[in-house]
């Protein structure tokens, strides 16, 4: 690919837990993610994005790390890493891995050694502060995104250490010049191992107000989780942009292109803004489509704001983290043709479409029993918040078979209701939609240039053109509509798409691309 590739790269998020398993425990590792690269191939992406995959005792999944360079032996070893590596790259498929820096595991060493010894320099690495009411309460106010108190007593010295997560995942102390040391050392680990990028999760929390004020509106656990909360005291500090400044300087040190993009979950645009640039992260997650309702000219307002802001946009429909887009559009066959509309839709704008594995093959949010649920947030929030355990349920490879392809073994959850019907070798119409729509983006993207023109249309139609002569037109409505729009048909999402010497005709709930004549 090009110099600066990720600028338009399609990437595909991995949760390393659910993708494929190699050896039969029921949890998805890298050998998994080995044998199945040419589905990605197949599909059409340019890179790949696994999740935490370093030795961690999974009280979040993997991110809650306990040792930052190397591998848990569920996933493998660090000579399975470099397999996988290796044949990615013999692919031409870029290899994105997830960094933790917010918190470590209550099991890493460092933490450990915090514990035991409250003379330590280690404790120092983390945030351990006298309580209130003699000692009896916490510092503060603040909560946990996963639902409670976000401090835990530690009993033998009688202070309280901060955990913005689960008590699991102490959060480290960014004022402490070692943390700052330990975090290059980790960074050039897997930059000299060959990695292409870096994701880096809650890039916007890692410095608190050193005064550790309370904070003046709480965050009930299902707003925190959901993001949907300015937390003034607790994130979005602003000497955090420094660290990525130190890291970019680092990532350019090093030949390859190689990137970091954020996941900074703010709900103000130009705020998350100020974490991109030639000077810091590369991109960060845009989650301005997720939160946009299925409506063709609040989709246009967000990304016309989208592109005004960014240089170019990432844009995001679901993610580990989130419900699945099927099922926010409706669920069902109507999920799936909406969300295939909106997808289309995005992959022909300037910008690096996140995809995440699974909605390929049109998958919905599972049901997970209550007896299945693994998520921190279900058991904190005592059942009130559902969590995230609905979206990663394991990928049917095969629509036979207990294991539907996925393990030999039990799975680690159970799979969701659609794994017969849309299982990869079943090639579900969602697979191969995708397949043409990545495979004519790709063909395109040459000629497409980065400017995009909006053309007027009817209140349920959304239409562009890009620079290159492609014309996208997304129409929300319940029937079909014609749109005065002419040129060679290229792809529809739906059935029923013509072109006439004066309209296109664009089916319900669809996309049509075309070319101007």
């Amino acid at each position: 690919m090009s110099s600066e590739w990720w600028r338009d790269a399609v990437v595909y998020e991995i949760y390393i837990r659910s993708f494929a398993d190699s050896d039969g425990d029921g949890i998805g590792d890298l050998e998994g993610i080995r044998t199945h690269l040419d589905h990605l191939v197949g599909l059409g992406v340019d890179a790949l994005w696994v999740t935490p995959f370093y030795p961690s005792p999974m009280a979040d999944h993997g991110y809650d790390v306990a040792d930052y360079t190397n591998i848990d032996p569920r996933f493998g070893d660090l000579a399975a890493f470099d397999r996988l590596l290796a044949e990615a790259h013999d692919r031409a498929l870029r290899v994105i891995v997830d960094l933790v820096p917010n918190h470590t595991s209550s099991e890493h060493p460092w933490f450990r050694e915090a514990v035991a010894d409250p003379s330590s320099p280690m404790r120092a690495r983390y945030i351990f502060r006298d309580g209130r009411d003699g000692g009896a309460a916490p510092p503060n106010n603040w909560t946990s995104v996963f639902g409670g108190p976000a401090w835990t007593r530690d009993e033998a010295s009688g202070q309280w250490y901060l955990h913005l997560f689960d008590k699991g995942q102490p959060d480290l102390d960014w004022h402490n010049a070692e943390v700052h040391e330990e975090w290059r050392s980790i960074l050039r680990f897997w930059l000299d191992r060959g990695v292409d990028g870096f994701r880096i999760d809650v890039a916007h929390a890692l410095y608190k107000s050193a005064t550790l004020e309370d904070e003046k509106v709480l965050a009930t656990a299902e707003q925190a989780a959901a993001g949907n909360i300015g937390r003034p005291q607790v994130w979005d500090q602003p000497e955090v942009i420094d660290v990525f400044r130190d890291w970019r300087r680092l990532t350019d040190s090093y030949d390859g292109d190689r990137m970091m993009v954020g996941e900074v979950f703010l709900l103000d645009v130009d705020r998350v803004k100020r974490y991109v640039g030639d000077d810091r992260l590369h991109q960060a997650f845009n989650f301005t489509v997720f939160r946009t309702r299925w409506d063709a000219a609040a989709l246009r307002a967000t990304l016309e704001r989208a592109l005004d802001v960014f240089d170019p946009p990432t844009w995001v429909l679901s993610n580990h983290d989130l419900t699945r887009h099927v099922s926010r559009y409706g669920g069902g066959e109507l999920g799936r043709r909406r969300g295939l509309a909106v997808t289309a839709t995005l992959l022909a704008l300037p910008g690096s479409p996140y995809l995440y594995q699974g909605e390929e093959l049109g998958l919905e949010e599972s049901e997970v029993p209550p007896d299945r649920r693994t998520d921190p947030t279900w058991f904190r929030s005592g059942g009130t918040v559902v969590g995230r355990d609905g979206c990663r349920t394991p990928m049917p490879w095969s629509a036979s078979g207990a294991g539907h392809g996925f393990t030999t073994g039990e799975p680690w959850l159970p799979f969701g209701a659609d794994a017969t019907t849309q299982a990869v070798d079943n090639d579900p119409a969602v697979l191969q939609a995708y397949r043409a729509l990545l495979a004519l983006r790709r063909a395109l993207r040459p000629e497409l240039g980065t400017g995009v023109t909006w053309l007027e249309s009817a209140a349920d139609v959304l239409a562009f053109r890009r620079e290159g002569g492609l014309v996208c037109v997304l129409n929300t409505a319940a029937e079909a509509v014609d749109v005065p729009l002419t040129g060679e048909l290229l792809l529809a999402t739906a059935t029923g798409a013509a072109v006439s010497t004066s309209a296109v005709t664009v089916p319900a709930a669809s996309t049509v691309w075309l070319r101007d004549r």
